[in-house]
């Protein structure tokens, strides 16, 4: 378990029939951002973030329509608002609750052991 943040167009990430990022746009991202890398083992559209992390490695994955990732420490948190600007997106946890600020959201899970 845990929980998932989301990188949606939809008003409620999980009803985003009207409203979905393509692959082909999380992939044109991908390919334009040297942070990101694609780590096909895990599927098609799932990638590493090279940027500074808790994690020893920080990823995203496309699925349905979103971008996705669980339990983002602060950092990929931060990644996730600046790929939401340029999706014209937002960032949401499975609740709906909506992301904008990077103040909103620290998480380091070195001190949850």
């Amino acid at each position: 378990m845990g929980v998932e943040f989301h990188i949606t167009r939809a008003k409620f990430w999980a009803d985003n029939d009207d409203a979905q990022i393509t692959a082909d746009e999380w992939l044109n991202y991908i390919n334009n951002d040297n942070e990101l890398s694609k780590y096909i083992i895990n599927g098609d559209y799932h990638v590493l973030w090279s940027g500074p992390s808790s994690y020893e490695d920080s990823w995203l994955d496309w699925s349905a329509g979103n971008i996705y990732t669980k339990w983002p420490d602060t950092y990929l948190y931060r990644k996730m608002l600046r790929i939401a600007r340029h999706l014209n997106a937002q960032v949401m946890d499975d609740d709906g609750t909506i992301y904008r600020d990077e103040s909103q959201w620290e998480y380091d899970p070195s001190t949850n052991t």
